[in-house]
């Protein structure tokens, strides 16, 4: 799974870890129900502290995407409503961003939504 990681030394590593498996959770490459690798092993592999990995797991049960089994390890929650709704928070999180970014750039919402418009036809259809 996790090979390894570029850290943004300005984020938290944790909160780094949980938006990787968050992100490998909403595109599908980890489904409903599939077991996490342990924090041990994702420490050796990102070469961190487990109490760090522990830490975003901690973080991911809270918000209830995953849940841990004692002594099984941790899952991906099998509920389609909160996987949707990470989703939503992550992508509007990313669009907030780029909307930012491009408004300090001095674009207009129009010139925003004609600049996604255009880069959607050139991408195509996935």
């Amino acid at each position: 799974m996790i090979r390894s990681m570029q850290f943004d030394p300005n984020k938290a590593i944790y909160t780094q870890i949980a938006e990787y498996y968050y992100q490998q959770i909403c595109s599908g490459e980890l489904a409903p129900g599939d077991k996490l690798p342990s924090v041990r092993e994702t420490a050796q592999r990102l070469q961190v502290n487990p109490n760090t990995v522990s830490r975003a797991y901690l973080e991911m049960d809270r918000e209830q995407i995953t849940f841990s089994k004692r002594g099984q390890g941790t899952f991906v929650s099998t509920d389609l409503t909160v996987i949707k709704q990470l989703k939503e928070t992550l992508a509007d999180a990313q669009m907030q961003a780029l909307i930012t970014f491009m408004r300090k750039l001095g674009f207009s919402n129009q010139e925003i939504s004609a600049s996604l418009e255009r880069s959607l036809k050139e991408m195509g259809n996935p």
